[in-house]
C-alpha cells in the first residue's frame, strides 16, 4: 500500500479497503494514509464478518469520501448479474446517520463527496436526492411522475415533470 500511495503521491488518493484487516490496526493505517494525504473512503455495505470496521469520520483535512452501496446481503455474493448486488434503495431514516456524518465531515475538510452506488433501477438518484435536501442543498430539476411515485420518500421534495397530457397545445 504504501508503494502504491508513492506511485500517485502527486493525485489526491481516495482508499476503498474493505476487509477487516485494514482496521485491526487502524493507528498504523491512518498514520500511513495521513503522511499521503490520502482518504480512507467511508463504506456502507452489508456487513460480514470479514467486514472493514469504520467510524464515518474524516482522516484527512482535505476531503472526504463516503461511499453507499446499499445493504443487499441476499445477493451480495450470490447473484445472476452483478448489479443485483447495489439492488437496495435505502431508507430515509437510512439515511438520517450519513447526512450528519457528512454534515460533520464538511466542518473538517475542504470538500466532501458522497457517492451513492447502489444504482439498481436508479435507486441511488432517489437516495442521494434526499441526501441532499437532508443536507440542506437544493434540489435542482424536475422529476417524472413515474420516478416519484415508485419512490414515495421524494414527494414534496423534488419537482415533478409536468404530465405531457394535461398540457394545453399551444
Amino acid at each position: 500500500l504504501e508503494w502504491l500511495l508513492q506511485q500517485f503521491k502527486e493525485y489526491p488518493v481516495a482508499l476503498e479497503l474493505r476487509h477487516r484487516s485494514w482496521s485491526d490496526r487502524p493507528a498504523d493505517l491512518l498514520q500511513l494514509l495521513e503522511s499521503f494525504g490520502a482518504a480512507w473512503v467511508q463504506i456502507d455495505e452489508p456487513k460480514f464478518r470479514g467486514s472493514i470496521r469504520q467510524n464515518l469520520l474524516p482522516n484527512v483535512k482535505t476531503f472526504y469520501y463516503l461511499r453507499l452501496h446499499g445493504r443487499n446481503a441476499a445477493q451480495w455474493w450470490k447473484h445472476d448479474a452483478s448489479e443485483d448486488r447495489y439492488n437496495y434503495l435505502y431508507s430515509a431514516a437510512e439515511l438520517k446517520p450519513f447526512a450528519s456524518a457528512a454534515r460533520e465531515a464538511a466542518r473538517e475538510v475542504r470538500k466532501a463527496y458522497l457517492y451513492a452506488n447502489n444504482h439498481f433501477s436508479a435507486k441511488s438518484v432517489a437516495n442521494a436526492a434526499i441526501l441532499k435536501h437532508d443536507l440542506g442543498q437544493s434540489l435542482g430539476g424536475e422529476y417524472p411522475q413515474e420516478f416519484v411515485e415508485r419512490y414515495p420518500d421524494l414527494k414534496g421534495l423534488v419537482r415533478v415533470l409536468p404530465d405531457p397530457l394535461l398540457r394545453t397545445p399551444s
